[in-house]
């Protein structure tokens, strides 16, 4: 799967099946369900979860929380528009 056909797949019900929890989570966030997002997210303690997690928590507003899962990520606190990040965020873990 690429990144279009990800975004494609918004248009489902449910998420394609095989996807890590860390995609499953973007793809509930891009579907505007943050808490559902959030709550797959927080039992994932790689750096993968800490990057999705830290923008979980950028998209809620809570910079000083996300900056706490970006450092635990190793990547810098994000700067780009949400929507940027969340495309290189999927690209990654796809």
């Amino acid at each position: 799967m690429d990144l279009e056909a990800f975004k494609a797949s918004l248009d489902r019900d449910d998420p394609p099946d095989g996807l890590s929890v860390g995609l499953q989570a973007l793809w509930h966030q891009a579907k505007g369900d943050w808490h559902r997002a959030h709550k797959l997210i927080q039992g994932q303690s790689d750096s993968h979860g800490a990057w999705v997690h830290a923008y979980l928590h950028r998209v809620e507003g809570n910079a000083a929380n996300a900056g706490h899962w970006y450092r635990r990520a190793g990547k810098p606190h994000a700067s780009a528009p949400l929507a940027e990040e969340w495309d290189a965020i999927v690209s990654a873990q796809l």
